[in-house]
């Protein structure tokens, strides 16, 4: 009988969900908590638009920054372990080679199997320092090209996040209209993007959703009690 192929679906974009995610949730909460901060120290909706523009610029900025650094140290620490299993694998060779052993052994290989796979694998010297790098340090070899994506990902999902709760501010009359308009449009955007965030990431989209609103409305509420103190 012909059967049908069986075909696996797996989620493999999780380092662009990552970097959406780290930029897009700041950059629905911060300006956000700034807007609603200014609208109880002010009256002027144009202050709050100008402050609030200024945050989104140069938070993109800094977050890109951060995303790019963060992408090029994990770069440079693959780069420095490999050329340390190298130097490994010439220089102790039988050390890295029982190294190979213990972790096939932890998979449930035992005796003249593990010998032989042994042999193997130092057959290749770069099959032998790939094997060292994903079974014994857990590490993957980066994309050359991570830190501009992360970079360029985390600073326009920012830049995205931002505009949100600052949009009602340009049509509203005053500061207070404009921040009861800003905080229902960023509820509902919080809401929205904890549930496809949790999509992603989790098996529970529907309490990702309002742990993400929660943390984005406690954010907010702070800033505006400190702003109406303050003012």
């Amino acid at each position: 009988m012909p059967q049908t192929p069986h075909v696996e679906k797996h989620f493999t974009a999780s380092e662009a969900v990552r970097d959406v995610v780290i930029g897009m949730s700041d950059g629905l909460t911060v300006p956000f908590a700034l807007a609603a901060g200014l609208s109880g120290a002010v009256e002027a909706t144009w202050i709050i638009i100008t402050a609030g523009l200024a945050e989104v610029a140069a938070g993109a900025i800094a977050m890109g920054l951060g995303g790019y650094l963060a992408a090029r140290t994990d770069a440079e620490h693959y780069a420095s372990e490999r050329a340390r299993e190298e130097r490994e694998t010439r220089e102790v060779p039988e050390t890295e080679a029982a190294e190979v052993a213990d972790v096939l052994r932890s998979y449930g290989l035992e005796g003249d199997a593990v010998a032989g796979v042994v042999r193997a694998i130092r057959s290749d010297p770069k099959r032998w320092v790939d094997f060292m790098m994903r079974f014994e340090l857990g590490l993957e070899e980066p994309d050359p090209r991570r830190a501009g994506r992360s970079a360029l990902t985390i600073a326009l999902a920012y830049v995205a996040g931002g505009l949100v709760p600052l949009t009602p501010y340009f049509f509203a009359p005053t500061a207070r209209q404009g921040l009861v308009w800003s905080a229902v449009v960023t509820l509902v955007a919080l809401l929205a993007f904890g549930y496809v965030k949790g999509r992603f990431t989790t098996a529970r989209p529907w309490r990702s959703a309002w742990q993400t609103a929660l943390v984005g409305g406690l954010a907010a509420t702070a800033a505006f009690a400190i702003a109406k103190l303050i003012a």
